[in-house]
């Protein structure tokens, strides 16, 4: 005579796959905070570059159309503008911004400008921007215009 014996049915039970899921979302919710957040020393430089490529396009235009083009930076409002465009640009308020440029291009509502002439010149300057122990500087050189990005403090 066989006796049948209990069959136990092979698998996972409930409770352990929801242990296993939240074991993996945790996991993903800590590796996605990393990530999400993103880097600070990249969007730092995402921004110095996005400022940078302002000036070197506003540089071009006046050298293409012999009409001053400017670069205005609003610093209460961490966002710049081109004088040919309508469109204003932001960028995160965490962002310390500086603005070394000439007197007369700096106006009592915290905005600077940088303006390139047809000559290829222009009044020059330089942007910092900090992000905590994080620094990025853009200069503009008066004479040529050439736009330098580093992150050196000088």
């Amino acid at each position: 005579m066989l006796e049948s014996l209990p069959v136990r049915a092979k698998g996972f039970t409930l409770i352990e796959l929801i242990i296993v899921l939240l074991i993996s979302v945790l996991a993903f919710a800590v590796l996605g905070n990393n990530f999400g957040s993103g880097n600070r020393s990249t969007k730092l430089h995402a921004v110095a570059r996005d400022i940078a490529s302002a000036l070197r396009y506003a540089h071009g235009q006046a050298l293409m159309t012999q009409k001053p083009i400017s670069v205005a930076l609003d610093l209460k409002d961490n966002s710049y503008s081109i004088s040919n465009r309508d469109k204003v640009y932001a960028f995160a308020e965490d962002i310390d911004v500086s603005l070394v440029v000439a007197e007369e291009e700096f106006s009592k509502d915290q905005q600077g400008q940088i303006r390139f002439f047809g000559d290829g010149s222009s009044t020059g300057g330089r942007i910092t921007l900090e992000w905590g122990n994080l620094l990025r500087r853009i200069d503009v050189n008066w004479i040529t215009g050439a736009v330098s990005i580093s992150d050196a403090a000088a």
